[in-house]
């Protein structure tokens, strides 16, 4: 059997692709898929999050093992068919690190194979894809968004913030210069004085 899996830009503009894949593939092959889809450039990290009913991760799975000890399951561990039980299931995709790409993925249809196709295919398209990864608020990051360079006036005199007089009033009096502090390379050097 094939899924086809609606793949949905997480943006305020509608964009998304319908990709077919069969079901004895893994997310490592759907992962692929919404690469090919999107034109997603890189060999940025991804992962998936299974969701329940409600919304709510019930599993992650990302591309590579992160884990401590060395056996966590990743994207090639999980078949379609375990992550898309029935029509209606959704799983999120974020791809990316330092812009991150956020995808909503819905199954939609369980149809049959067709002969000589190579899944996972891209079956239709909607939407022109952003330049950038679009960010929490729904748009494209634009140069607005960009990092401005602050601006001496934009902070206070530190002259008129802080007393410039110097320090000496934050010398603590109750240092004691011969205090044993029981380290024995300190004792050391100390004896040798």
């Amino acid at each position: 059997m094939v899924y086809k899996i609606r793949i949905i830009l997480d943006t305020k503009d509608d964009i998304f692709r319908d990709v077919e894949i069969k079901e004895n593939q893994n997310l490592w092959n759907l992962h692929l898929g919404i690469k090919s889809a999107f034109s997603l450039m890189g060999e940025d990290l991804s992962l998936f999050n299974i969701l329940d009913e409600e919304g709510v991760i019930v599993k992650t799975v990302p591309l590579e093992d992160m884990s401590d000890d060395g056996d966590g399951e990743i994207m090639s561990d999980v078949y379609i068919k375990e992550a898309f039980e029935k029509v209606g299931d959704k799983i999120h995709f974020q791809y990316g690190f330092m812009d991150l790409w956020e995808f909503f993925c819905e199954l939609v249809e369980i149809i049959d194979e067709k002969p000589a196709v190579n899944y996972p295919i891209t079956v239709f398209r909607f939407g022109n894809m952003p330049l950038k990864a679009p960010t929490k608020s729904g748009g494209a990051k634009s140069a607005k968004n960009a990092a401005i360079p602050l601006m001496d006036e934009d902070f206070g005199s530190f002259d008129e913030e802080f007393n410039s007089d110097g320090f000496e009033d934050e010398d603590d009096e109750t240092f004691d210069e011969e205090e044993d502090f029981a380290d024995d390379n300190f004792e050391d050097d100390l004896d040798e004085e």
